[in-house]
């Protein structure tokens, strides 16, 4: 289930109809709106006015319809490292999702599909997950990057592949441990491998899992 703690929220998105509905979804889970916005312009000045707790937006706004609302939420993190930041999409981007993790101080971020929004609540605790600090990609994502096994990912195992596929999705080790059927001890085991198979410099473990998912997505 989402968490309790409402959220204040700037959203952007160019579709009145999702827009709106989206509107009407988060509200309805007891957050805050502060600001709904169609283009990417709006949401920079929304997000400064109102200072949010999380920021959720599209990709592709106008004016170019490329990745205006990208930009946007990138140039956001680079004024305001901590802010979090779930990003929408139509399609898979492997590369706006690696550009989007690497904005900021690589915590609190997260990049689903569309599609997403209609597993309401999967949806919105995703986006509490990401305004407490967690990394969300989108499952989806995480299928089709499993797919391209190249450096640095080829020196895993498949279950160590499997163990950061979820870490990716912004699962927990004991949520990993459930979804996998083996006990948390086996899934930290994995997940010690995967760090030093990265090559991961030494760090506090939650800003290793993110440095894993950035390689994850890079590779």
């Amino acid at each position: 289930m989402p968490a309790d703690r409402a959220l204040r929220i700037v959203l952007a998105e160019d579709s009145v109809l999702l827009r709106d509905g989206l509107v009407g979804l988060l509200t309805r889970f007891g957050n805050e709106v502060v600001a709904a916005v169609g283009d990417a312009d709006a949401l920079l000045t929304a997000a400064a006015e109102h200072a949010p707790d999380v920021v959720v937006t599209d990709v592709r706004m106008p004016p170019g319809f490329q990745d205006e609302g990208l930009h946007a939420a990138v140039k956001l993190r680079e004024e305001r490292p901590g802010l979090p930041v779930l990003v929408l999409s139509q399609y898979v981007q492997r590369a706006y999702a690696a550009e989007l993790l690497d904005s900021g101080d690589g915590t609190g971020v997260g990049y689903l599909l569309k599609d997403r929004v209609g597993q309401v609540e999967e949806f919105v605790d995703a986006l509490h997950k990401v305004a407490a600090g967690g990394t969300v990609v989108d499952p989806e994502v995480v299928r089709q990057l499993l797919r391209r096994r190249r450096d640095p990912l080829a020196r895993l195992s498949p279950r160590e592949r499997e163990v950061l596929a979820l870490i990716a999705e912004g699962r927990s080790n004991g949520a990993i441990a459930k979804a996998l059927v083996v006990s948390e001890a086996a899934v930290g085991k994995h997940i010690g491998s995967i760090l030093t198979k990265l090559d991961l410099p030494p760090a506090d473990d939650t800003h290793r899992r993110v440095l894993a998912v950035l390689a994850y997505l890079r590779s």
